[in-house]
């Protein structure tokens, strides 16, 4: 469970089920618990750390552990949706946003919070990948990261045979 804790986006199908057992073994999920405790919140946290029961994929819909749930056929299609939101995603700004959350989270709304904030942002805004998108937007058409896995494939095949020919 705790890596499912630690996941950015956790998926989980209907019949999954979690625990936190260690308890049941007269250990603590200390490792886990930053995780948990930020996924769960504190409060859920307490009940299931300390009773180590079991709770089905609702309840961890509910608690805040998973994001979202769905039967077991559509797993698949549920995370290639996912997959599809997050590859057309800039991949330097998924990185400097991994990195901006844990440094806001919890912390007061204040001046130096608002500073740190616009900071980023006008830091963020001047990258090549920001101007790409911004332009890509503007244009009404898709940021060059966005092309699906399979053309990239097939434009790096394409590269490799014409080297190939290039050599012979």
């Amino acid at each position: 469970m705790g890596l499912v804790a630690a996941c950015d986006i956790a998926l989980a199908e209907r019949g999954a089920t979690f625990r936190l057992s260690e308890v049941k073994l007269g250990i603590i999920p200390a490792m886990i618990s930053p995780y948990v405790v930020a996924a769960m919140g504190r409060h859920y946290a307490h009940r299931y750390m300390l009773s180590g029961e079991e709770f089905d994929s609702a309840e961890a819909f509910r608690t805040g552990l998973v994001h979202d749930i769905c039967e077991e056929p559509e797993l698949n299609a549920l995370v290639g949706r996912m997959l599809a939101h997050l590859y057309s995603s800039g991949p330097n700004a998924v990185v400097a946003i991994k990195k901006l959350i844990p440094e806001v989270a919890g912390r007061r709304i204040d001046e130096a919070l608002v500073e740190m904030t616009a900071q980023r942002i006008a830091e963020v805004r001047t990258t090549a990948e920001a101007q790409e998108g911004l332009s890509a937007y503007l244009e009404k058409r898709k940021a060059s990261w966005v092309n699906p896995a399979s053309e990239k494939s097939k434009a790096t095949n394409r590269q490799g045979t014409k080297k190939s020919k290039d050599r012979n």
